[in-house]
Protein backbone atom coordinates (compact mmCIF):
# COMPACT_ATOMS: atom_id res chain seq x y z
CA UNK A 1 0.00 0.00 0.00
CA UNK A 2 1.54 3.28 -0.90
CA UNK A 3 1.84 6.15 1.14
CA UNK A 4 -0.63 7.90 -0.18
CA UNK A 5 -3.45 5.06 0.27
CA UNK A 6 -2.60 4.63 3.86
CA UNK A 7 -3.40 8.97 4.26
CA UNK A 8 -6.54 8.12 2.65
CA UNK A 9 -7.46 5.36 4.50
CA UNK A 10 -6.37 7.16 7.59
CA UNK A 11 -8.41 9.75 6.49
CA UNK A 12 -11.60 7.59 5.89
CA UNK A 13 -10.95 5.67 9.51
CA UNK A 14 -10.98 9.35 11.18
CA UNK A 15 -14.13 10.74 9.04
CA UNK A 16 -16.14 6.78 9.85
CA UNK A 17 -15.04 7.48 13.27
CA UNK A 18 -16.94 10.97 13.75
CA UNK A 19 -19.84 10.28 12.39
CA UNK A 20 -20.28 7.29 13.99
CA UNK A 21 -19.77 8.58 17.26
CA UNK A 22 -16.86 6.36 17.95
CA UNK A 23 -14.64 8.99 17.98
CA UNK A 24 -12.12 9.29 21.40
CA UNK A 25 -9.36 11.41 20.35
CA UNK A 26 -6.31 11.98 17.95
CA UNK A 27 -2.88 11.98 19.11
CA UNK A 28 -0.17 13.32 17.02
CA UNK A 29 3.70 12.95 18.00
CA UNK A 30 7.26 12.72 17.08
CA UNK A 31 6.81 16.62 15.62
CA UNK A 32 10.08 17.27 13.04
CA UNK A 33 8.26 20.77 11.74
CA UNK A 34 9.86 24.26 11.66
CA UNK A 35 8.02 25.70 14.96
CA UNK A 36 10.58 24.08 17.38
CA UNK A 37 8.70 24.53 20.50
CA UNK A 38 5.81 22.70 19.84
CA UNK A 39 5.78 18.89 20.72
CA UNK A 40 2.29 17.23 20.31
CA UNK A 41 -1.41 17.39 18.76
CA UNK A 42 -4.12 16.38 21.05
CA UNK A 43 -7.61 16.50 19.26
CA UNK A 44 -10.93 15.47 19.94
CA UNK A 45 -14.53 15.97 19.07
CA UNK A 46 -16.76 18.91 20.80
CA UNK A 47 -20.06 20.37 20.65
CA UNK A 48 -19.77 24.11 20.48
CA UNK A 49 -23.71 25.58 20.01
CA UNK A 50 -25.04 22.35 18.97
CA UNK A 51 -22.53 22.01 16.05
CA UNK A 52 -19.72 18.97 15.75
CA UNK A 53 -15.95 20.95 15.70
CA UNK A 54 -12.99 19.42 16.32
CA UNK A 55 -10.78 21.00 18.72
CA UNK A 56 -6.97 21.05 18.33
CA UNK A 57 -5.05 21.00 21.50
CA UNK A 58 -1.48 22.17 20.33
CA UNK A 59 1.09 21.44 23.15
CA UNK A 60 4.19 23.53 23.62
CA UNK A 61 7.06 22.80 26.03
CA UNK A 62 5.62 26.22 27.77
CA UNK A 63 1.57 26.59 27.37
CA UNK A 64 -1.07 25.03 25.08
CA UNK A 65 -2.99 26.35 22.27
CA UNK A 66 -6.73 25.40 21.78
CA UNK A 67 -7.83 26.07 18.13
CA UNK A 68 -11.78 25.38 16.96
CA UNK A 69 -12.07 23.31 13.31
CA UNK A 70 -15.34 22.32 11.56
CA UNK A 71 -15.15 19.11 10.95
CA UNK A 72 -13.98 18.28 7.31
CA UNK A 73 -11.30 21.73 7.83
CA UNK A 74 -10.33 19.62 10.81
CA UNK A 75 -9.59 16.42 9.14
CA UNK A 76 -8.00 18.03 6.14
CA UNK A 77 -5.48 19.56 8.92
CA UNK A 78 -4.78 15.91 10.65
CA UNK A 79 -4.17 14.50 6.81
CA UNK A 80 -1.72 17.66 6.25
CA UNK A 81 0.08 17.13 9.77
CA UNK A 82 0.77 13.51 9.76
CA UNK A 83 1.82 13.41 5.84
CA UNK A 84 4.86 16.04 6.70
CA UNK A 85 5.27 17.37 10.26
CA UNK A 86 4.27 14.49 13.22
CA UNK A 87 5.47 10.95 12.32
CA UNK A 88 3.08 9.54 14.89
CA UNK A 89 -0.24 9.36 15.01
CA UNK A 90 -2.79 7.57 17.47
CA UNK A 91 -6.58 7.59 16.51
CA UNK A 92 -8.51 6.33 19.48
CA UNK A 93 -12.31 5.35 19.16
CA UNK A 94 -14.40 3.17 20.94
CA UNK A 95 -13.88 -0.20 19.76
CA UNK A 96 -10.05 -0.26 18.50
CA UNK A 97 -6.88 1.98 17.77
CA UNK A 98 -5.31 3.05 15.07
CA UNK A 99 -1.70 4.11 14.58
CA UNK A 100 -0.40 5.60 11.82
CA UNK A 101 3.65 6.42 11.72
CA UNK A 102 6.54 7.21 9.12
CA UNK A 103 8.98 4.12 8.69
CA UNK A 104 12.43 4.77 7.29
CA UNK A 105 12.32 2.57 4.76
CA UNK A 106 8.82 1.33 4.39
CA UNK A 107 7.08 4.96 3.99
CA UNK A 108 4.27 5.41 5.89
CA UNK A 109 2.66 2.55 7.40
CA UNK A 110 -1.09 1.75 9.51
CA UNK A 111 -1.73 -0.49 12.19
CA UNK A 112 -4.81 -1.11 14.37
CA UNK A 113 -5.80 -3.45 17.24
CA UNK A 114 -8.90 -3.66 18.59
CA UNK A 115 -10.04 -2.55 22.02
CA UNK A 116 -11.01 -5.20 24.77
CA UNK A 117 -13.37 -3.05 26.39
CA UNK A 118 -15.94 -0.76 25.11
CA UNK A 119 -15.23 3.26 26.01
CA UNK A 120 -17.88 5.68 26.53
CA UNK A 121 -17.59 8.95 24.53
CA UNK A 122 -18.17 12.38 25.70
CA UNK A 123 -18.43 15.25 23.45
CA UNK A 124 -19.15 17.58 25.54
CA UNK A 125 -17.24 21.21 24.98
CA UNK A 126 -16.89 21.27 28.62
CA UNK A 127 -17.77 19.32 31.75
CA UNK A 128 -21.80 19.53 32.09
CA UNK A 129 -22.55 21.62 34.82
CA UNK A 130 -25.36 22.10 37.54
CA UNK A 131 -26.91 25.11 36.77
CA UNK A 132 -28.47 27.00 39.42
CA UNK A 133 -30.95 28.65 37.19
CA UNK A 134 -32.98 25.99 35.62
CA UNK A 135 -34.61 26.65 32.16
CA UNK A 136 -37.31 24.63 33.21
CA UNK A 137 -40.73 26.02 34.66
CA UNK A 138 -39.07 30.05 34.96
CA UNK A 139 -41.86 31.92 32.91
CA UNK A 140 -39.78 34.99 33.33
CA UNK A 141 -36.99 33.34 30.99
CA UNK A 142 -39.27 32.56 28.21
CA UNK A 143 -39.89 36.52 28.43
CA UNK A 144 -36.54 37.69 28.12
CA UNK A 145 -36.35 35.43 25.28
CA UNK A 146 -33.48 32.90 26.95
CA UNK A 147 -36.40 29.94 26.34
CA UNK A 148 -39.16 28.66 24.50
CA UNK A 149 -42.46 28.20 25.98
CA UNK A 150 -41.21 24.97 26.89
CA UNK A 151 -38.45 25.80 29.08
CA UNK A 152 -35.80 24.95 25.80
CA UNK A 153 -32.65 27.28 25.80
CA UNK A 154 -32.32 29.40 22.54
CA UNK A 155 -29.45 28.84 20.74
CA UNK A 156 -28.85 32.31 20.64
CA UNK A 157 -29.12 33.00 24.14
CA UNK A 158 -26.91 30.02 25.43
CA UNK A 159 -24.25 32.20 26.70
CA UNK A 160 -26.48 34.60 27.98
CA UNK A 161 -28.04 31.83 30.02
CA UNK A 162 -24.49 30.49 31.23
CA UNK A 163 -23.40 34.28 32.09
CA UNK A 164 -26.68 34.63 34.86
CA UNK A 165 -25.56 31.41 36.32
CA UNK A 166 -22.08 32.26 36.87
CA UNK A 167 -23.54 35.47 38.13
CA UNK A 168 -25.44 33.41 40.48
CA UNK A 169 -22.47 30.95 41.23
CA UNK A 170 -20.56 33.92 42.23
CA UNK A 171 -23.25 35.53 44.37
CA UNK A 172 -24.25 32.36 45.85
CA UNK A 173 -20.44 31.91 47.47
CA UNK A 174 -20.25 35.62 48.85
CA UNK A 175 -23.75 35.31 50.40
CA UNK A 176 -22.88 32.01 52.04
CA UNK A 177 -20.05 34.23 53.60
CA UNK A 178 -22.33 36.15 55.59
CA UNK A 179 -25.07 35.21 59.02
CA UNK A 180 -28.07 33.26 58.03
CA UNK A 181 -30.61 35.56 57.14
CA UNK A 182 -28.29 38.77 56.56
CA UNK A 183 -30.20 38.97 52.79
CA UNK A 184 -33.19 40.84 53.52
CA UNK A 185 -33.11 44.33 51.00
CA UNK A 186 -31.17 43.57 47.59
CA UNK A 187 -30.42 46.58 45.09
CA UNK A 188 -29.49 45.69 41.72
CA UNK A 189 -28.28 49.80 40.32
CA UNK A 190 -28.57 49.89 36.60
CA UNK A 191 -30.43 46.65 36.35
CA UNK A 192 -31.35 47.10 32.86
CA UNK A 193 -33.40 44.17 31.11
CA UNK A 194 -33.31 42.27 34.65
CA UNK A 195 -31.45 39.16 33.44
CA UNK A 196 -29.59 39.11 36.98
CA UNK A 197 -31.80 40.95 39.03
CA UNK A 198 -34.79 38.27 37.64
CA UNK A 199 -32.18 35.18 38.54
CA UNK A 200 -31.11 36.60 42.05
CA UNK A 201 -34.64 37.09 43.07
CA UNK A 202 -35.83 33.17 41.98
CA UNK A 203 -32.33 31.92 43.83
CA UNK A 204 -33.45 33.90 47.05
CA UNK A 205 -37.01 32.64 47.21
CA UNK A 206 -37.17 29.30 45.74
CA UNK A 207 -33.49 27.70 46.76
CA UNK A 208 -32.60 29.60 49.88
CA UNK A 209 -36.09 30.53 50.89
CA UNK A 210 -35.07 33.73 51.69
CA UNK A 211 -38.29 36.50 51.38
CA UNK A 212 -35.83 39.33 50.46
CA UNK A 213 -37.35 42.23 48.76
CA UNK A 214 -35.25 42.79 45.98
CA UNK A 215 -35.50 46.52 43.38
CA UNK A 216 -33.67 47.39 40.28
CA UNK A 217 -32.70 50.59 39.55
CA UNK A 218 -32.98 51.84 35.96
CA UNK A 219 -33.30 55.13 34.00
CA UNK A 220 -34.64 53.87 30.73
CA UNK A 221 -38.89 53.74 31.62
CA UNK A 222 -39.42 51.60 28.94
CA UNK A 223 -37.28 48.66 30.42
CA UNK A 224 -38.79 49.91 34.10
CA UNK A 225 -42.21 48.65 32.73
CA UNK A 226 -41.16 45.83 30.95
CA UNK A 227 -39.38 44.13 33.58
CA UNK A 228 -42.16 45.09 36.10
CA UNK A 229 -44.65 43.15 33.72
CA UNK A 230 -42.62 40.21 33.73
CA UNK A 231 -42.23 40.12 38.04
CA UNK A 232 -45.86 40.38 37.77
CA UNK A 233 -46.30 37.74 35.28
CA UNK A 234 -44.12 35.39 37.24
CA UNK A 235 -45.77 36.17 40.60
CA UNK A 236 -42.56 37.82 42.07
CA UNK A 237 -44.31 39.74 44.55
CA UNK A 238 -41.61 41.26 45.93
CA UNK A 239 -39.61 42.08 43.05
CA UNK A 240 -39.90 45.83 42.01
CA UNK A 241 -38.14 48.24 39.48
CA UNK A 242 -38.21 51.86 39.60
CA UNK A 243 -37.11 54.47 37.02
CA UNK A 244 -33.96 56.48 37.82
CA UNK A 245 -30.29 56.98 38.19
CA UNK A 246 -27.88 55.37 40.39
CA UNK A 247 -26.63 58.79 41.63
CA UNK A 248 -30.72 59.79 42.41
CA UNK A 249 -31.78 57.16 44.35
CA UNK A 250 -32.65 57.43 47.95
CA UNK A 251 -30.55 55.40 50.08
CA UNK A 252 -32.23 52.95 52.63
CA UNK A 253 -31.04 49.75 54.46
CA UNK A 254 -29.37 47.62 51.83
CA UNK A 255 -28.04 44.34 52.60
CA UNK A 256 -26.78 43.30 49.37
CA UNK A 257 -26.32 45.77 46.32
CA UNK A 258 -24.91 44.91 43.22
CA UNK A 259 -23.92 47.09 39.69
CA UNK A 260 -22.74 45.43 37.29
CA UNK A 261 -20.96 47.17 34.27
CA UNK A 262 -22.38 50.88 35.15
CA UNK A 263 -20.25 53.51 33.21
CA UNK A 264 -17.41 55.26 34.58
CA UNK A 265 -18.30 57.06 37.82
CA UNK A 266 -21.54 55.22 38.20
CA UNK A 267 -19.85 52.72 39.47
CA UNK A 268 -18.67 55.15 42.36
CA UNK A 269 -22.43 56.42 42.82
CA UNK A 270 -23.14 52.74 43.37
CA UNK A 271 -20.57 51.94 46.05
CA UNK A 272 -21.21 54.77 47.74
CA UNK A 273 -24.92 54.44 48.24
CA UNK A 274 -24.13 50.74 49.26
CA UNK A 275 -21.34 52.43 52.02
CA UNK A 276 -24.13 54.98 53.47
CA UNK A 277 -26.50 52.38 53.76
CA UNK A 278 -24.52 49.89 55.66
CA UNK A 279 -24.73 47.04 53.23
CA UNK A 280 -23.21 43.92 54.37
CA UNK A 281 -22.40 42.83 51.00
CA UNK A 282 -21.19 45.39 47.93
CA UNK A 283 -20.47 43.72 44.40
CA UNK A 284 -19.50 45.85 41.49
CA UNK A 285 -18.22 44.82 38.39
CA UNK A 286 -16.85 48.26 36.63
CA UNK A 287 -16.41 49.91 33.39
CA UNK A 288 -15.20 52.44 31.03
CA UNK A 289 -12.66 53.48 34.03
CA UNK A 290 -12.58 57.47 31.87
CA UNK A 291 -12.25 59.76 34.64
CA UNK A 292 -8.60 58.19 36.32
CA UNK A 293 -7.86 58.12 32.91
CA UNK A 294 -8.26 61.62 32.46
CA UNK A 295 -6.67 62.65 35.78
CA UNK A 296 -3.26 60.56 34.57
CA UNK A 297 -3.18 62.24 30.94
CA UNK A 298 -3.75 65.56 31.89
CA UNK A 299 -0.92 65.73 34.86
CA UNK A 300 1.42 63.23 32.94
CA UNK A 301 3.61 62.25 35.87
CA UNK A 302 6.92 60.79 35.34
CA UNK A 303 7.04 57.34 37.14
CA UNK A 304 8.61 53.91 37.01
CA UNK A 305 5.74 52.90 34.09
CA UNK A 306 5.81 55.99 32.51
CA UNK A 307 7.74 53.77 29.77
CA UNK A 308 4.49 51.77 29.44
CA UNK A 309 1.74 54.41 29.49
CA UNK A 310 3.38 56.34 26.65
CA UNK A 311 1.21 53.93 24.73
CA UNK A 312 -2.44 53.99 24.90
CA UNK A 313 -3.75 50.75 25.56
CA UNK A 314 -1.44 50.14 28.34
CA UNK A 315 -2.64 53.62 30.05
CA UNK A 316 -6.27 52.38 29.56
CA UNK A 317 -5.26 49.33 31.35
CA UNK A 318 -3.29 51.11 34.25
CA UNK A 319 -6.21 53.55 34.07
CA UNK A 320 -8.74 50.29 35.03
CA UNK A 321 -6.11 48.45 37.78
CA UNK A 322 -5.45 52.27 39.72
CA UNK A 323 -9.67 53.26 39.55
CA UNK A 324 -10.53 49.82 41.01
CA UNK A 325 -7.50 49.30 43.45
CA UNK A 326 -8.05 53.02 44.88
CA UNK A 327 -12.00 51.74 44.88
CA UNK A 328 -10.91 48.69 46.85
CA UNK A 329 -9.14 50.97 49.70
CA UNK A 330 -11.89 53.35 50.32
CA UNK A 331 -14.14 49.89 51.55
CA UNK A 332 -11.27 49.35 53.34
CA UNK A 333 -11.48 52.86 54.70
CA UNK A 334 -15.29 52.12 55.36
CA UNK A 335 -14.53 49.03 57.37
CA UNK A 336 -14.91 46.22 54.37
CA UNK A 337 -13.02 43.18 53.30
CA UNK A 338 -12.09 43.40 49.62
CA UNK A 339 -11.61 41.49 46.74
CA UNK A 340 -10.84 41.95 43.39
CA UNK A 341 -10.85 39.22 40.80
CA UNK A 342 -11.27 38.43 37.06
CA UNK A 343 -13.98 35.68 36.06
CA UNK A 344 -14.10 34.50 32.33
CA UNK A 345 -18.02 33.69 32.27
CA UNK A 346 -18.81 30.30 29.77
CA UNK A 347 -17.64 30.60 26.00
CA UNK A 348 -17.68 33.48 24.32
CA UNK A 349 -18.40 36.15 27.09
CA UNK A 350 -15.65 38.55 27.78
CA UNK A 351 -13.59 38.96 31.08
CA UNK A 352 -14.76 40.92 33.64
CA UNK A 353 -13.37 42.29 37.19
CA UNK A 354 -15.37 42.23 40.11
CA UNK A 355 -14.95 44.22 43.18
CA UNK A 356 -16.51 42.95 46.10
CA UNK A 357 -16.65 44.40 49.53
CA UNK A 358 -17.97 41.91 52.40
CA UNK A 359 -18.74 44.10 55.71
CA UNK A 360 -16.58 43.86 58.73
CA UNK A 361 -15.21 45.74 61.87
CA UNK A 362 -14.86 48.91 61.25
CA UNK A 363 -11.14 50.67 60.86
CA UNK A 364 -9.55 52.16 63.97
CA UNK A 365 -8.42 55.56 63.74
CA UNK A 366 -4.98 54.40 63.17
CA UNK A 367 -5.98 51.55 60.55
CA UNK A 368 -8.05 54.53 58.74
CA UNK A 369 -4.90 57.08 58.57
CA UNK A 370 -2.77 54.12 56.83
CA UNK A 371 -5.24 53.50 54.18
CA UNK A 372 -5.82 57.74 53.57
CA UNK A 373 -1.73 57.67 53.47
CA UNK A 374 -1.70 54.50 50.51
CA UNK A 375 -4.43 56.71 48.69
CA UNK A 376 -2.55 60.17 49.13
CA UNK A 377 0.90 57.97 47.63
CA UNK A 378 -1.05 56.26 44.85
CA UNK A 379 -2.56 59.83 43.57
CA UNK A 380 0.63 61.54 44.10
CA UNK A 381 2.40 58.45 42.19
CA UNK A 382 0.06 58.50 38.99
CA UNK A 383 -1.01 61.87 38.82
CA UNK A 384 -4.46 61.95 40.02
CA UNK A 385 -5.89 65.12 41.39
CA UNK A 386 -9.22 62.95 42.72
CA UNK A 387 -10.85 60.34 42.81
CA UNK A 388 -14.88 60.15 42.57
CA UNK A 389 -15.67 57.62 45.31
CA UNK A 390 -13.10 59.97 47.41
CA UNK A 391 -14.52 63.19 46.77
CA UNK A 392 -18.32 61.23 47.04
CA UNK A 393 -17.08 59.95 50.50
CA UNK A 394 -15.64 63.09 51.58
CA UNK A 395 -12.35 61.61 52.72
Amino acid sequence: MSSNDVLLKFAGLLRESIANNNFIKLSLGNYHGNDEALKNLYIRKVKIKRADMLSFNYRYKTRDIFKNFAVDTGVAKVIQYVSNDFKVGTLFTTDEETVIEHHQKKGILIRSKKNVQAIQVSTAHDKEKKRMIKPAGNTYLHSLKITDADGNVFKNAQDKYKQINQYIEILSSLIKELPTGTIKNVVDMGSGKGYLTFALYDYLHQQLALKAQVTGVEYRGDLVNLCNDIARQADFEQLKFVEGTIEAYEVSKINLLIALHACDTATDDAIYKGIQAGAELIVVAPCCHKQIRREIEQHKVKNDVSFLTKYGIFLERQAEMVTDGIRALILEYFGYKTKVFEFISDAHTPKNVLVVGIKGKEQGAKSKDETLQKIKEAKAYFGIGYHHLERLAGI
